[in-house]
């Protein structure tokens, strides 16, 4: 069996999160942080703020205008179906909804858009498992 999610945290290096706190101690900021460190391209969605981890911050997936890879939600799992649908219109390659967070209409939705789906686990630890520090 291959390892689905070590491919897609090899071979996507470009990931929007949704829900990107500009708050440090939150959970959201250090993960992004970890990816950004780790030579993965981030770019906050948050609807309010100019930079987050001295990125520019998008109010809506739909307002990024290079190509996303992962689009990692740090959202409740029952706003996650609008993300999937946001994520299958800008062309992602895969939904990542963070730990603690399922929606089977939104892994439908991601699936019938042809996105990869991965619900329920930590980007940062994922890559931490498989990649080393």
């Amino acid at each position: 069996m291959t390892d689905r999610i070590g491919e897609i945290l090899k071979n996507n290096k470009t990931i929007a999160v949704v829900g990107l706190s500009p708050k440090p101690e939150r959970a959201s900021y250090k993960v992004a942080a970890y990816m950004q460190q780790h030579g993965y391209r981030i770019i906050p969605v948050y609807p309010r703020g100019e930079t987050i981890l001295g990125e520019k911050v998008y109010p809506r997936l739909e307002d990024i205008s290079e190509p996303v890879d992962i689009v990692d939600v740090f959202r409740k799992s029952e706003d996650t179906p609008p993300v999937a649908e946001s994520a299958v219109r800008i062309g992602a390659k895969c939904l990542w909804l963070q730990l603690g967070i399922q929606n089977e209409v939104a892994e439908a939705i991601a699936e019938a858009g042809g996105l990869q789906y991965v619900e329920n686990r930590c980007i940062k630890i994922e890559h931490e498992r498989r990649m080393g520090d």
